[in-house]
């Protein structure tokens, strides 16, 4: 089974719609013990940092997503679920985050002035190291972006995948052991988005069994 983490943060229903369009059930939660249980765990979102925090507190989920990670299950962060991975974010006067992945969430600061912020539409992602969740897209491909803050990783290794926007280049989907994340919706990118949750359901990181 698949958890879809609900913690207040909206766009839950088409992500879930998304895995429904490729035969995959997928529950919306909020319960700790059906997000521990579940075979594999996305966690998207859209709004502020600051907000989602204090849900994730007031629901005790924040022991629960890191306990999820630290156990080897397959692990999908979604635009703002990316973002909160990190260790802080800038957005709502600065914000720490969960700490999966080192690093911080900057917002764009556009010197032209029509690199409008946040970001929103489509834009390509070029892949820079390998995944399984990437396997049958091409590089370059496009996918659906809306955002205002961008992952910014301590290590450059973490990232898979980058986009350029507003003079900067970021890291548009990330990857560690069993944690993959993504600025993008794949649920809102077409076909391409659905070969990627595809790939998520089928994926089998490195040790699980």
């Amino acid at each position: 089974m698949i958890a879809i983490v609900d913690y207040k943060a909206g766009n839950l229903t088409s992500v879930q719609l998304a895995f429904r369009a490729l035969g995959c059930g997928a529950e919306i939660t909020s319960d700790p013990q059906v997000i521990l249980a579940a075979d594999r765990v996305v966690f998207p979102g859209v709004g502020a940092a600051g907000s989602a925090m204090r849900n994730l507190t007031e629901l005790q989920l924040l022991p629960v997503l890191k306990a999820v990670a630290a156990r080897g299950t397959p692990f999908l962060g979604i635009c703002l679920g990316t973002q909160i991975l990190f260790d802080f974010s800038e957005e709502d006067g600065g914000t720490p985050t969960l700490g999966l992945l080192p690093g911080r969430v900057p917002r764009f600061q556009p010197a032209d002035r029509w690199d409008k912020v946040p970001q929103m539409g489509w834009n390509q992602v070029r892949i820079v190291r390998p995944h399984p969740l990437l396997e049958g897209i091409a590089d370059g491909s496009e996918f659906y972006f809306v955002h205002s803050y961008y992952p910014a990783p301590a290590d450059p290794a973490l990232a898979v995948g980058t986009t350029d926007y507003a003079g900067i280049t970021f890291a548009s989907m990330v990857g560690r052991g069993n944690v993959a994340a993504t600025q993008f919706h794949p649920e809102k990118s077409g076909r391409i988005g659905l070969r990627l949750l595809a790939n998520f359901i089928g994926w089998k990181p490195e040790g699980l069994t």
